[in-house]
């Protein structure tokens, strides 16, 4: 009897005839986050993943941290399916099991198998009860479903299950760019981009001496731990300071924010047209701030043609914060060092913007120029994850 890791299929099952391709991509990620730690074999029904005792608890908490998983669970395989094998498994794996209610559930993908798989239920169920006292079936509510899975050449036990992460496996829905500050929202919009099969490049704006070096590595940081979800995240890293100061030196104060976001697109934009990617991702939230007005947001969506995904946008700030949390992002978006969104914020920022106003004042600015140069001067981080960033700190 070898223990094992077993996945069960997020929605991946629905994908019909593209499937095949579906579950290669879920494969390759997980063998990305192993390497040689661990065997995988696949089907339509199921994952396998094998691991030596060294290395099982490592690779149990890697793959939690897939997308494309429903459902994982601690099992058990048999030499065989020959019901005494069953048997003999069964009294190991619940051995130590503590209960006094419980009941067996089998499925039999073998439909050649001498026993039916409510036989089978029946069965294994009267095994447990000759080996106990003070215990009963319980059919509808057990304190314990201990699960039985009888395919060709081997039959499955488990109890235990793990709820995956769900979603697609990263990459199968092609490339995204993640606008990435320094804040709460952006990395779980990230996050989620990627839950549904999204990979992600990233961009940062940085403005120096107005930004700090610490203010990059932070968002450095956050992009190695996003990375841990999928695979490695290149940020590059755009010097904003002439755009910034331009706009803050010649345009109304009321309206800095929102020309400042213009110029944030229009070079998100070009970034993402250079390195194929097929949308923008941001964690804007609606009414959150002066800028994520839905008036704002369609003056500032008004540049760029490439489609701009928010995820977190119907999202009030503690459901962002909760995530957060839950994907380990949160103890690094609150350190104190401010972006460049937050350094030249007005004490009255304009909430329903004019287009007219936002195209007169721009002809003030040689933005063209000044864009075309700052994504010249671009410098790039890329990680493996975590290891390089955690250099920058």
């Amino acid at each position: 009897m070898q223990k094992l890791i077993m996945i069960k299929y997020a929605e991946l099952n629905t994908k019909k005839d593209n499937i095949g391709m579906f579950l290669k991509a879920l494969k390759q990620n997980i063998t990305e986050k192993l390497g040689d730690k661990a065997t995988i074999l696949f089907d339509k029904g199921r994952m396998f993943i094998k691991a030596s005792d060294e290395h099982f608890d490592e690779v149990l908490l890697k793959v939690q941290k897939v997308f494309g998983i429903h459902e994982i669970m601690i099992g058990y395989e048999t030499s065989s399916t020959d019901i005494e094998v069953i048997e003999e498994a069964l009294l190991l794996v619940t051995r130590d099991l503590s209960f006094t209610s419980f009941k067996v559930e089998t499925k039999r993908s073998d439909k050649n198998y001498p026993l039916t798989s409510l036989e089978i239920s029946k069965h294994l169920g009267g095994v447990i009860l000759k080996s106990r006292d003070c215990i009963v079936v319980d059919v509808h509510h057990p304190e314990v479903t201990i699960n039985v899975e009888v395919r060709k050449d081997h039959a499955y036990i488990y109890v235990d299950k793990i709820k995956g992460l769900g979603g697609y496996p990263v990459g199968t829905l092609g490339k995204g760019l993640l606008m990435l500050s320094g804040g709460i929202d952006s990395p779980v919009a990230g996050f989620l981009a990627m839950k549904r099969g999204v990979k992600l490049e990233a961009i940062y704006f940085e403005s120096p001496p107005h930004t700090s070096v610490e203010a990059k590595n932070k968002v450095a940081t956050l992009a190695s731990i996003l990375s841990e979800y999928g695979s490695s995240i290149k940020v590059h890293v755009i010097h904003f300071t002439e755009i910034q100061e331009e706009i803050y030196k010649k345009v109304p104060h009321e309206y800095l924010i929102t020309i400042m976001r213009r110029m944030m697109y229009r070079i998100a934009a070009k970034v993402a047209y250079q390195n194929r990617c097929k949308i923008l991702v941001n964690g804007e939230s609606i009414g959150q701030v002066a800028s994520q007005t839905l008036s704002s947001m369609a003056v500032i969506n008004e540049v760029v043609k490439i489609p701009v995904i928010r995820p977190v946008a119907c999202l009030d700030k503690l459901e962002i914060i909760e995530l957060a949390k839950k994907i380990g992002t949160y103890e690094t978006s609150i350190l104190p060092y401010e972006d460049c969104c937050t350094i030249f914020v007005p004490l009255h920022p304009v909430i329903n913007p004019e287009l007219e106003k936002c195209i007169e004042y721009e002809k003030l600015l040689p933005y063209e120029e000044l864009i075309k140069n700052a994504i010249l001067h671009e410098t790039i981080l890329t990680n493996s994850p975590k290891k390089e960033f955690e250099e920058l700190l």
